[in-house]
């Protein structure tokens, strides 16, 4: 079946394609396929189908060639005018048409008035902002764990906005903020990719300076021992801005990786503290002997003795009275991070001599005076006699115990007078 075209004048859109010309981060055949289906779509408005025309679409000169093909019928037998034409119409267009012939002839895209326009614009826009999230989320999801630094933009109670170098928007919460930071705009600020979110493919790009992993990453850049695989760090445990601690392996007898990580009078961790508010970090060797992995995360206590659980996840540790608020920590911290370090649920008691054992008493003669929850609070935390609470440390008693500032004072209160 023979095909003859009709010569044409190209369609200029310029106005049409400068919108899109530009796009960040969209290469040409794949803008060239969105704007050729683009037109492909409003055809398919206008005519029913799309199915028979051709689209030749050239975005860096603005050219558009839109083409209908249909087959010449005899008069009167035309069923589809979108795919048939008769052959009246047809030799209108050139005589010598005949029965069976394809006929190809232009179409003016601009005839079809401003509505037809503004629709193609609408669906380029939309297309367009489907392909661009689509690469920015491309572009990140592989970055998960890498440091990234941005611009901050602007700032909001629950979280701060940057901007990367290409003008894509991070988002940092408030919850993955380190809390002595100050966020001004226009700064520079650093923190790791945590994740991408991609509801309704609309991605979010969500960043962490509160996360181990920055802490790691920071590592590796500063120490090379770590970046070049000779040290591995083992594990972190943080709480942002205030303290850390961090396990180190090497793999080299002749490195010694805490030192190696800490530098020459700390020279390779001041710039991570600085970055990280002044938190203090704690480097220590990490051993798979689990006895020895908690004495050294509850360093500088020294520890007496410890029962493990392993079981449970459970370590009971025992250190003489003048080493139990260095194992605890000020506000706990020593106890709370050499517990998240180890994986084990750290209980520390304090050991009591023969003398001090005759002369104690049990919790449970003084249900009279102290509600029994409360002392059955206080037992479980290791604890049963007076001197044991006596001397431990008040904020263990209020934090570990989970008891109020008050109920603690009047319990120190009840306990002291039975020795007076």
């Amino acid at each position: 079946m023979a095909t003859r075209t009709s010569t044409t004048k190209t369609i200029n859109m310029i106005d049409v394609f400068k919108d899109f010309k530009e796009t960040k981060n969209i290469d040409r055949p794949t803008l060239q396929s969105v704007l050729e289906e683009s037109f492909r779509n409003v055809i398919a408005k206008i005519f029913g189908s799309d199915e028979n025309f051709t689209v030749i679409v050239n975005p860096d000169k603005g050219d558009l060639e839109i083409y209908r093909n249909r087959v010449v019928v005899a008069d009167g037998a035309v069923k589809d005018e979108n795919k048939e034409i008769s052959l009246t119409e047809a030799q209108k267009i050139e005589p010598d048409y005949e029965e069976g012939e394809d006929v190809s002839e232009p179409v003016e895209f601009a005839k079809f008035g401003r509505r037809a326009i503004l629709n193609l614009r609408q669906t380029l826009a939309s297309k367009i902002l489907e392909l661009e999230h689509d690469n920015l989320y491309n572009k990140y999801k592989d970055r998960v764990g890498q440091i990234i630094s941005g611009e901050v933009y602007q700032t909001w109670k629950r979280e701060v906005l940057l901007i990367d170098d290409e003008g894509n928007e991070l988002i940092l919460p408030k919850a993955e903020q380190i809390p002595s930071d100050n966020y001004r705009k226009g700064e520079t600020i650093r923190a790791i990719i945590l994740r991408v979110d991609n509801e309704n493919n609309n991605p979010k790009i969500i960043l962490s300076r509160t996360s181990p992993t920055f802490l790691h990453r920071m590592l590796e850049a500063e120490v090379p021992e770590i970046n070049d695989g000779l040290i591995s760090v083992k594990r972190i445990a943080r709480m942002p801005g205030e303290r850390a601690k961090v396990a180190v392996e090497s793999y080299d007898d002749r490195i010694d990786p805490v030192g190696a990580c800490v530098g020459v009078k700390g020279s390779r961790v001041h710039g991570i503290v600085r970055e990280l508010g002044n938190e203090n970090i704690d480097v220590i060797n990490y051993t798979s002997n689990t006895k020895l992995f908690i004495q050294r995360a509850l360093s500088p206590a020294k520890i007496s003795n410890i029962i493990i659980d392993e079981t449970t996840k459970k370590a009971e540790v025992y250190l003489k009275p003048e080493e139990v608020s260095l194992a605890i920590g000020r506000n706990g911290l020593n106890i709370k991070l050499a517990s998240m370090l180890t994986e084990y649920t750290i209980d520390v008691f304090r050991e009591i001599n023969a003398d001090e054992a005759e002369e104690d008493i049990y919790l449970d003669e003084f249900t009279d005076e102290i509600d029994e929850w409360i002392i059955a609070a206080i037992k479980n935390i290791g604890l049963d006699t007076a001197k044991a609470v006596l001397k431990a440390p008040r904020e263990i008693l209020i934090e570990k115990a989970d008891l109020e500032e008050e109920t603690v004072d009047h319990l120190l209160e009840v306990l002291q007078a039975e020795f007076e």
